[in-house]
């Protein structure tokens, strides 16, 4: 019985504690929403990195000529497949922590599509 007893009352210390160190950590309201929004930014970009490369092929296409958009165009979409890719992995492997600064994006644009 004192055994019993002595297992409960460590349990509840332990409970107690915890509540008293994770309780502060979600005080202000928007935390779990930027932790939310951060997660969702990653795992959107590890699923649509590869968008970059004909992104890039019809944006330098646009800006100099198709020839140019086909080479270099493509080159750089390869480039940015990587990198945002990357920072996607980045994003969902750091959710719960607030790095950067307050959940904020390590790419501008945050997702591909986004002008």
């Amino acid at each position: 019985m004192k055994k019993h007893l002595l297992t409960a009352v460590i349990l509840f210390v332990v409970f107690a504690v915890l509540l008293a160190v994770v309780t502060p950590c979600f005080a202000q309201g928007d935390v779990i929403e930027k932790m939310g929004k951060k997660l969702g930014r990653g795992i959107v970009n590890v699923a649509t990195g590869w968008v970059e490369i004909p992104k890039n092929i019809y944006d330098v296409s646009v800006e100099t000529n198709p020839f140019t958009g086909i080479t270099y165009g493509a080159l750089k979409g390869a480039g940015m497949t990587v990198v945002r890719t990357g920072a996607g992995v980045y994003d969902v492997a750091t959710f719960l922590f607030p790095i950067p600064r307050d959940y904020t994006p390590i790419l501008d644009p945050e997702f591909v599509l986004t002008k």
